[in-house]
């Protein structure tokens, strides 16, 4: 447009996978060779106002590049395309191009109150002519009570540091700091006035907190905190990194609601502002590195990876949930010139944090303020994790589990029940195990979710299963042991569905409480067995760790069978143990057994039938299961096992009001197919079909198939307003429909 003739005008690409040409009119004008971090083009000259003009993009997503994180085989798809939004700004000749903001709390004593005074440090960058020229730099601080003048000051009076920044230093009173639990943000607005008038501003979402790694740990405004994380992949089934601003908080929702955690790491590359944003919001803390896997490639290679690493840092310096930056190349070897030059740079560029580096050995050569480690040691039978002082030799820093599990015991939504509980008590294990170290920091485990990967990992069909939950963000098994660390959900599941064909033998075997309750009370048949309480995991260090139920019998055999009060105590105790290990027996209970058959005068066919009266149930009238979870005295929730009568679909919905806004809007929906007491159907594998009506597309095929009960799928908006449907069939359960309501601008 013709109003447009005296602007600056700037074309930003948040992503664009991996080597990026950018032509206008014809001409190429720039290029940049990163899938993982933005970059900013100015078309201003090159552009003909009042006529057509035709940008062109032109990306090169081959893996034979020679840029972080190609040069040898990499376990996670890259992808390729535009995987993040590009606009376009209009600009005044000169204008803000960035601020970078830190706070300092005034007194340290105070740091751990939840009000403190603080200082407000700005780091203003102006681009264009900014001699003789009377411009002022006005700020303010805005949350959603006040608006507060910081400061309104001439521009030529604002100190300039070396990087030719100007520095505002503010002090502010009374703050409220971001926490975990209440993280308080709030909206720092700088202003750039010429002749008294706004021709430009920046607003930047900022929250006042303390974060540091030290020798015995991790500290937010001096309390000390246990990280406990999943590392994400940016990745979605059918459009790989492509996944619009409400997917990506989605994840962050997930990771902070449903799982638990306090924490999240980009593995292994910047990931989407919008994620970080709502880790911002819900007080996720993150640990985000630049690009890389394994592999360090020649000069070029490593000149480019100091470009990435600069343009993470400075593009994302500003979220108040990054406590770490990783500069090392995931799992790489050392190579001291380089990453002393990636501490310097990340030092240099933002003074506030500190530096890790994800390594897959021990005792490598330190640079960084926190050792962070890769730690597979848990096989399932040995320790959780190393101790710090076997992996690193600098004890006075920091130090940080960044992975575990994950390839160490891949596990489908539909593996037998046996391998899934596994999947689950190994990171019970580790969680414990690190919660039981007081200088680990805390730990990133492998994975949040399942991923899409190259011919040479995964299982046979190029998907790593390696999360906790699957690549629809249903969760598994193992979920259930970070779900259980948070109080806002009740939680309440077995690791069972109590069906003894799921077992070898027929023999229940271990079976676990998973519930951040209490207590839980069990019945069978209506009738009260125990009640368990949190305190009888013997996961100590975790505040709701797995339980193992012990007791199928509670008083029948008192109650049922002509026994004296101590023969049935024995004999009891005797079946119990037989449900949870078998027929191996030790000293213990053959002497019961003797006892019963030269004392009691039973004889073994007599203890068989108990056995499968009381708990085996083979040969007779199944069993129904109820257990109770109580918290503060009450009921909060109850699950049912029996077997199942009917089936149902049930269908979470990430939204059902889609709005178009820069970009299309997308909505997730799981799926899983329940029994009568909504248990999840683990062996249910059928199709199901999806249509639908009106403005809305689903992305990816119309026929899904479930996997261990569940599946899921996305529809996408398409830029049209109104009532949209989507219509599921499945050959079994009655057929679902879900009602959506699109607009196309976030003011319909």
């Amino acid at each position: 447009p013709q109003e447009w003739e005296d602007k600056r005008l700037l074309l930003t690409i948040d992503g664009a996978a991996h080597c990026a040409e950018v032509f206008v009119n014809g001409t190429k004008l720039a290029e940049h060779r990163c899938g993982y971090t933005a970059f900013t083009v100015e078309l201003t000259g090159y552009v003909e106002i009042g006529a057509d003009n035709v940008i062109a993009i032109r990306l090169d997503s081959r893996e034979t590049l020679n840029v972080p994180p190609f040069g040898f085989v990499v376990d996670y798809m890259t992808f390729g395309g535009l995987t993040r939004e590009a606009y376009l700004d209009v600009r005044e000749q000169t204008y803000i191009s960035d601020v970078f903001v830190q706070s300092r709390f005034a007194d340290d004593k105070t740091v751990s109150e939840q009000t403190a005074d603080a200082d407000l440090i700005s780091r203003i960058w102006l681009d264009g002519n900014v001699q003789n020229q009377e411009y002022v730099i006005r700020q303010y601080l805005i949350d959603e009570s006040q608006k507060l003048m910081l400061a309104e000051v001439p521009l030529d009076q604002l100190p300039k540091n070396a990087d030719r920044a100007s520095e505002l230093k503010c002090e502010i009173s009374d703050i409220t700091k971001w926490t975990l639990d209440n993280p308080k943000l709030y909206t720092i607005r700088t202003e750039l006035l010429s002749n008294k008038k706004i021709i430009d501003c920046k607003e930047i979402k900022f929250g006042f907190r303390k974060a540091e790694f030290k020798s015995d740990g991790f500290y937010l405004n001096g309390q000390k905190v246990r990280i406990r994380g999943l590392n994400r992949h940016q990745s979605y089934p059918y459009v790989g990194y492509a996944m619009p601003e409400s997917m990506q908080k989605l994840d962050a929702d997930i990771l902070k609601k449903e799982l638990g955690c306090n924490a999240a790491r980009t593995s292994h590359y910047p990931q989407s502002h919008h994620f970080i944003d709502r880790c911002d919001e819900l007080g996720l803390l993150v640990f985000m590195e630049f690009p890389g896997w394994q592999h360090i490639g020649n000069d070029e290679w490593k000149e480019q990876a100091i470009v990435n690493l600069k343009e993470m840092i400075t593009q994302y310096r500003n979220h108040t949930s990054i406590i770490l930056w990783g500069v090392r190349i995931n799992e790489s070897s050392d190579d001291d010139p380089f990453y002393i030059r990636t501490n310097e740079v990340a030092h240099a560029l933002d003074d506030s944090r500190q530096t890790g580096g994800v390594r897959a050995h021990k005792k490598s050569h330190l640079f960084e303020d926190v050792y962070t480690y890769n730690d597979f040691v848990h096989d399932g039978t040995n320790p959780g994790c190393e101790p710090k002082k076997k992996v690193t030799s600098d004890m006075q820093k920091g130090y940080l589990v960044s992975e575990y599990n994950g390839h160490m015991y891949p596990t489908k939504a539909y593996d037998w029940e046996e391998h899934r509980v596994q999947h689950a008590l190994r990171h019970a294990n580790v969680l414990n195990a690190v919660a039981g170290e007081a200088d680990i920091a805390g730990s990133f485990g492998w994975c949040m979710f399942d991923y899409n990967t190259h011919k040479d990992f995964g299982s046979g069909d190029r998907i790593c299963y390696h999360g906790v939950m699957d690549m629809f963000r249903n969760p598994k098994l193992a979920s259930l042991i970070y779900a259980c660390q948070q109080e806002e959900e009740p939680v309440l599941e077995l690791s069972s569905t109590m069906d003894i064909g799921e077992h070898p033998g027929c023999n229940r075997g271990y079976t676990y409480i998973f519930s951040n309750a209490d207590s839980v009370r069990m019945y069978k048949n209506e009738k009260f067995i125990k009640e368990y309480r949190s305190s009888d995991s013997l996961y100590k260090n975790l505040k709701h760790g797995p339980i193992v139920i012990d007791d199928f019998i509670g008083q029948e055999l008192h109650n049922n069978e002509e026994f004296s009060t101590k023969q049935a105590d024995i004999i009891k105790e005797a079946l119990n143990y037989v449900a949870l290990h078998g027929y191996h027996f030790p000293p213990r209970i053959i002497a019961i057994a003797l006892r019963c058959m030269l004392v009691y005068h039973m004889n073994p066919n007599q203890a068989v039938g108990l056995y499968n009266k009381y708990i085996g149930d083979w040969g007779g009238t199944s069993t129904v299961y109820r257990f109770e979870a109580v918290k503060d005295g009450k009921v909060v929730k109850t699950i049912v096992k029996e077997p199942m009568h009917s089936l149902h679909m049930e269908v979470k919905t990430s939204a059902q009001q889609l709005v178009e806004k820069n970009t299309y809007d997308v909505a997730e929906l799981r799926i899983s197919m329940l029994d009568d007491h909504n248990n999840q159907l683990y062996f249910y594998n059928d199709p199901i079909a999806i249509e639908t009506e009106g403005p809305l597309e689903v992305i990816g095929p119309g026929v899904v198939g479930f996997q261990g009960g569940m599946t899921g799928f996305y529809v996408r908006t398409i830029g049209k307003a109104g009532t949209a449907k989507v219509h599921l069939k499945s050959g079994e359960a009655e057929p679902i429909t879900i009602t959506f309501d699109i607009k196309t601008s976030i003011n319909d």
